[in-house]
């Protein structure tokens, strides 16, 4: 048994997704897969459905705006077998996303 103000130190939440922006490159062929959580604001509990990749145990989230822009890459070159994301900005308003090819 430990004191609360023991275990909140070294504390890590288990479920926390990444964002895809995190890796430095991702594979075309990695399977995209339905996600959703759940968080109470203001007393309402309210689900949030979402896009993730799986890289090494670990879900990545993936923002629709880089499945766009991905989508105009691949257009124009099917071949593509990986992509990096630049991502700015820091909050839910300002944050944008840059899809960029890469060639292997």
């Amino acid at each position: 048994m430990s004191k609360i103000s023991e275990y909140v130190k070294d504390y890590e939440p288990t479920t926390k997704t990444k964002n895809i922006a995190e890796l430095d490159k991702v594979s075309t062929d990695l399977e995209l897969q339905d996600d959703d959580y759940e968080f109470t604001k203001d007393g309402e509990t309210k689900t949030v459905k979402q896009k993730v990749i799986v890289v090494d145990g670990e879900n990545y989230r993936v923002p629709v705006t880089v499945l766009q822009q991905l989508k105009i890459l691949i257009e124009d070159d099917p071949d593509l077998k990986s992509f990096k994301v630049k991502r700015s900005g820091s909050t839910k308003d300002d944050t944008r996303y840059q899809v960029i090819g890469i060639r292997n």
